[in-house]
């Protein structure tokens, strides 16, 4: 098994690089957080009682910041 060692210019990129990619993964999640709540928001009460929630307890959680998980 061979074992590579990264200049420090390498290494010194990939520091941004790995920050990008938390960010796009962030941005990610963040979008299908605000796209579920809105969808939930738009349940009729014979759905959302399928799925196990209340009319309250949808709109409590569909006007939760798209950042809060």
């Amino acid at each position: 098994m061979s074992s590579r060692v990264l200049s420090r210019p390498a290494l010194a990129l990939l520091r941004p690089l790995a920050l990008l990619r938390r960010a796009s993964v962030a941005a990610a999640t963040w979008t299908s957080r605000r796209h579920e709540r809105a969808a939930l928001s738009r349940l009729d009460p014979h759905l959302l009682s399928d799925i196990g929630l209340d009319q309250a307890t949808a709109a409590q959680e569909a006007q939760r910041p798209f950042w809060q998980a």
